[in-house]
């Protein structure tokens, strides 16, 4: 009898069986331990019991779709690497993966080595990573590392996706210096994972927003031309 699998834990959520069974054993095969769920309400109780390290998640399910088990997860605050798996590839649906939380996204069809490569990238995103208790502040805001929280001068939370929150602590990190879009997609979204350009640009409109910006604030978010963006913080 072979003993139990050891890896990252991985969750396949995907209601097509040839699929499943097909992804599931070749994610086995290379060592990780691995659930499947055909329906929203598999997955959520899935997740419930078990901290996975990469959620696979289909977006077309018989009970739902994968933008709302994403939102949950991460309105849940956990750790898990989501990536969406979908026939659907329009710019707007990628751009949405990416609000409610998604860390990447791949068109079916696609080809399982590249599939398993980017599984393998988000499982060592996620793994041993430290917990920093750094503190960032900034114009009436305080961002807190070690609880993923931006809190506002009353002490309210807002509500920021995993990806708006990266982008954030980026732009704060490299105060005052033009960012290119790719340095920021490497950085944000991280090297393995393949995303537009005008990505950037919709997360950067969605923190402006989220951000409550006026022409009054202490900082910026400036468009860098032919370049990209810049924090900057004013006096």
């Amino acid at each position: 009898m072979n003993p139990p699998p050891t890896g990252p834990r991985i969750l396949v959520v995907e209601d097509d069986l040839n699929l499943r069974l097909t992804l599931v054993d070749n994610l086995e095969e290379e060592g990780y331990a691995v659930e499947a769920a055909s329906t929203l309400a598999e997955a959520r109780a899935k997740v419930r019991g078990t901290a996975f390290d990469v959620v696979v998640l289909d977006l077309m399910l018989p009970d739902g779709d994968g933008y709302t088990l994403c939102r949950e997860l991460r309105q849940a605050a956990t750790s898990s690497r989501v990536l969406m798996l979908t026939a659907r590839s329009l710019e707007d649906d990628v751009v949405k993966g990416f609000e409610v939380g998604a860390d990447d996204y791949v068109p079916k069809p696609y080809r399982l080595r590249e599939l398993l490569a980017r599984i393998r990238a988000l499982a060592r995103r996620g793994a041993g990573a430290p917990v920093s208790t750094e503190v960032l502040t900034f114009d009436r805001f305080r961002v807190d590392l070690a609880s993923r929280r931006i809190l506002n001068a009353t002490g309210q939370a807002l509500e920021l996706t995993r990806t708006e929150f990266d982008l954030l602590v980026f732009l704060l990190r490299h105060a005052g210096k033009a960012l290119t879009r790719d340095q920021i997609l490497s950085s944000v979204w991280g090297e393995d994972v393949v995303v537009d350009g005008h990505t950037v640009d919709n997360f950067v409109s969605n923190l402006r927003k989220k951000l409550e910006w006026t022409s009054t604030s202490r900082f910026e978010i400036r468009s860098v031309r032919g370049v990209g963006y810049r924090l900057d913080l004013l006096g």
